[in-house]
């Protein structure tokens, strides 16, 4: 196997049996890892009886350690960068350090691994292959809605905390109320949840049952110009006998549940 000055090694995201056999021989082979939590990594080390040493690397001391990792580096070290679950730099710190590492000349290499948006996109059924991933989703209730009819036109995934879910879903319903959503709840764990269902439906899911663990979302990608465009005829009936853009998007809206907005909007040729 071909050595490289610094790895980025994914770690399981609940199921320690998901470690693949390269993660296990890499961390043994280095002198140092660096992680987010050292008590979270030492469990998973303990577990596979390996003794290298660690040194903290978070969102809050990342800028501190790069200089420090660099002096390893050229000292003659070999290290490794993992997070608590998943892959590094997926949501986790790490771009600031590889950025500096390659800009010193040193040797970085990421082994393939663990990943919650990889696990749970590849067990929905999906109507193409394209998706944006949006990470965690920002705090403004603005925000989000621009972020939702930004990426309407593909699978938007992100990753949801419990306790913000219920009021993720409920905005979701109340700008496309149609929509097809999908969540991921303590995936690879025992008590792993996926659930695709019209978002009003998960919501009354999620009222019923208890909200826990790691969540990852997607809200799939709207079918409703395609299913406005197969309405055209009715739309145009519709005209023809006098109403108002703003009346045909609601009557379309009633009698064929699409949305009343995107109707308008196809109508005044925005879509």
């Amino acid at each position: 196997m071909r050595e490289y000055d610094f790895y980025i090694v994914p770690t399981p995201i609940g199921n320690l049996g998901d470690i693949t056999n390269r993660a296990v021989e890499v961390l043994s082979m280095v002198d140092i890892i660096a992680c987010e939590d050292m008590r979270v990594t030492q469990k998973l080390l303990n577990h596979f009886s390996i003794g290298t040493k660690c040194i903290s690397y978070h969102k809050f001391n990342e800028k501190e350690r790069v200089d420090k990792i660099i002096e390893l580096l050229k000292s003659g070290k070999k290290m490794a960068l993992v997070s608590d679950a998943g892959t590094p730099l997926f949501c986790d710190p790490g771009a600031i350090l590889v950025k500096a590492l390659k800009e010193e000349g040193f040797s970085v290499t990421s082994l393939p691994g663990a990943n919650a948006v990889v696990t749970l996109l590849s067990q929905v059924p999906r109507e193409a292959e394209t998706f944006t991933f949006a990470g965690f989703l920002p705090k403004s209730k603005p925000q989000i809605i621009e972020l939702i009819n930004k990426y309407k036109e593909n699978d938007l995934v992100f990753y949801e905390s419990p306790n913000r879910l219920m009021a993720t879903l409920e905005l979701i319903a109340e700008t496309y109320p149609n929509r097809m959503v999908s969540v991921g709840r303590e995936l690879t764990k025992v008590f792993e949840e996926v659930i695709t269902d019209k978002v009003e439906n998960i919501i009354k899911h999620f009222a019923e049952n208890p909200i826990k663990g790691e969540i990852v979302v997607i809200i799939h990608a709207s079918k409703d110009k395609t299913q406005i465009e197969n309405l055209s005829n009715e739309i145009n009936t519709l005209k023809t006998k006098g109403f108002s853009d703003k009346d045909v998007s609601v009557i379309i809206s009633s009698l064929y549940n699409v949305n009343k907005n995107d109707v308008y909007k196809w109508l005044l040729g925005k879509m």
